[in-house]
Formats: structure tokens, sequence, C-alpha cells
């Protein structure tokens, strides 16, 4: 059996002009922002693919701890976000994600769906594409488990994402996987609460009294990383049939 390569991305949105949390720390002017953010040493292998809306670090450092540190100094207008003047802690979520041929995402676009039915991950079903556990609420983590849809093409991947109140989950704001090992989705920030996730089989209750003033605010945000090209070895090297990588183009 080959080696599953993985590729980890990283999505950050940030909706505050400061974060109470010494790993993330911001100053926002009025048109501009700069973070430095504390990165794990799990999670310093994938360096490249952290972002600040659709922008990359303008600076990353490892420190002799192991951890990363990750600077982003940018115009609010570079990195296509919006700055809000107060707001409660809010939860990232991923409401929908698909991968894609294309940078922009047309009615007769080829798709392959990740996440869909309001954030539960279809790919932890039939993969082992998984959320990891979060450090901070700002930020969300995806372990994508490599797909051989558009071989050897550049792939985009498109998240529409959520900011939310983090004690009003519910079936249409959540973030779910399936665990093989319990046979069930289960629901990343509380799992006690995994019942939520169950709609993830069949169709979610999208209906929210609070949705149409959240989206009015501006809370959602459609994101897109990429290119990146999947690589089938079959196609390079025999001997290697099984594997599968990935890799950025420049």
């Amino acid at each position: 059996m080959g080696t599953q390569l993985y590729l980890g991305v990283i999505v950050v949105a940030l909706f505050a002009t400061t974060v109470a949390n010494a790993e993330i720390k911001v100053n926002c002017e009025k048109d501009s922002i700069s973070i430095t953010w504390r990165i794990h040493p799990m999670l310093v292998p994938f360096a490249a693919r952290h972002f600040l809306g659709n922008c990359m670090a303008s600076r990353f450092n490892v420190l002799p701890s192991g951890e990363g540190n990750a600077e982003f100094n940018y115009k609010l207008d570079d990195c296509n976000f919006k700055r809000l003047e107060s707001h409660q802690p809010l939860l990232l979520l991923m409401e929908e994600c698909v991968a894609a041929t294309t940078p922009e995402l047309q009615a007769n676009s080829n798709v392959y769906p990740i996440i869909a039915n309001k954030g539960c991950l279809l790919d932890s079903e039939k993969g082992n594409s998984m959320f990891l556990q979060r450090y901070h609420s700002s930020a969300i983590t995806l372990y994508l488990q490599s797909f051989k849809f558009g071989l050897g093409e550049e792939v985009y991947i498109h998240c529409k994402l959520l900011a939310w109140d983090p004690e009003v989950l519910s079936e249409s704001k959540k973030a779910c996987h399936y665990v093989k090992e319990n046979e069930r989705w289960e629901l990343l920030d509380d799992p006690m609460q995994s019942s939520i996730c169950d709609c993830c089989s069949r169709t979610c209750n999208t209906c929210s009294k609070r949705g149409d003033e959240w989206e009015s605010n501006g809370f959602r945000h459609t994101s897109v990383l990429g290119p990146l090209i999947i690589m089938d070895p079959s196609q390079q090297n025999t001997h290697n049939a099984s594997d599968v990588s990935i890799a950025d183009q420049d």
C-alpha cells in the first residue's frame, strides 16, 4: 500500500481590531493591518499554506522552540476582507468547499465536492480527510487527502467561510467530519453536541433566525486557494504507481 500524502489547508479569518490571545497579535489601522501569528510546530511544514484572507505571510521564521512565526503586513484591500469596529469572539466555519480547475467558478464548472451540506466534510467519510483540533477560534485547519481530480492540471479550492457565534451552533452552522473509529459524524468544536451532525447523512436544515442579519453585515466570505497541481507518479515512475503527491505552482 502506497504512502498517502496530505494537503494541509489553513485558512485564517480575523473579524476584530484586537485578538485576546498571545499567539495572534493584531494591529489594525485605518487602511492596513499587521498581524504576528505564532504557529504550532506541527503546522510549520505547511507554512506555505497559511493564509490571511487570500494573502500569504509576508515573512515566516522558524523559532528555536520549533514554533513558527508568521507575519502579515498588508493593506486591507489586498487580502479581500473587511474591518469591523467591534464584535463578540467568533468561530470560523467552512460552509462549502469544492475543488475546480478554474480560479473562478462557472455554472458549467467541473467540480470535486469537499465540504457540503453546511459544514459536512464529505471527504472524511470516503477518505482520510479530517478537521484538526483548533488552537484559536479564528482559524480552522483542514487535512485534505490528495485526490485524483484534475490530475496534472491547475486545481483551485473554492471555500465559503462563515464567522459565527460559537455558543449557537446548529445544523446550518457547524464543522463536522466522519470518525470511522466511532462510525459516526462528529462536531469538531464540541463532540457532546455531535447530534447536530447527524444530518450530514441526509439534508441539513438551513433555516436560521439570525442568518439574514449576519449575512447583510458581511460575516460570510469566499476564499480561493491555488493553483495547486496534483501529480500521479505513475505517469513519471512506474515503480511508484501507488503514490500521489501535491506540489505548488509558482
